[in-house]
């Protein structure tokens, strides 16, 4: 059996690298966050009960001047850290096993986001497993998509946020419903 001459893998690692690079630089996660706060696809738009959403009725983040939180960015954290943290890393940082999450809140498309979370994916040797039949995911999706995209945007620090807004009856109500309480 022949081998391969160490001449031709170094050309071929050579040739390879533009598209590993490309492959690596394609990734929601690794891209830089250059949205703006004013940004319509991060800025409140509207809140209804606790929650709050951009002008295209997508979830987002709001902080109040006292440096207080949402509820669901509150929560988001909470569920984020008991779910999402093993593989990805504290605070959406990433880790040895996954990468960090918390711009891919930002960069990505919030219906893609929801997607890869229901369904999972493959990429490479990389699997997300599908959540979709977790509630402790489903019933509190939006939760963790906003706290991630706080994240992503620095508009929160690492770690539990000090402050937080109460629990809306109409937010407390959503979770009994989707939890089956």
């Amino acid at each position: 059996m022949r081998t391969a001459s160490p001449l031709f893998v170094a050309a071929a690692f050579v040739v390879g690298l533009p598209f590993a690079a490309f492959a690596q630089s394609a990734s929601w996660s690794d891209q830089p966050v250059e949205a703006a706060a004013d940004d319509p696809n991060i800025a409140v738009s509207y809140d209804e009960d606790g929650r709050y959403y951009t002008e295209d009725d997508i979830p987002t983040f709001n902080i109040n001047d006292d440096g207080a939180v949402d509820w669901l960015t509150f929560s988001g954290f909470r569920r984020y850290h008991s779910e999402c943290h093993v593989c990805h890393g504290p605070d959406g940082e990433g880790s040895t096993y996954a990468p960090k999450i918390k711009n891919s809140a930002v960069n990505m498309d919030y219906y893609d986001f929801v997607d890869v979370v229901v369904n999972g994916r493959m990429n490479g040797n990389s699997v997300m497993p599908h959540f979709g039949d977790n509630a402790n995911v489903m019933c509190y999706l939006d939760d963790i998509y906003t706290y991630l995209k706080a994240r992503g945007m620095e508009a929160i620090p690492r770690g539990r946020p000090a402050k937080k807004e109460a629990k809306s009856d109409m937010i407390r109500e959503a979770e009994d419903a989707c939890m089956g309480s």
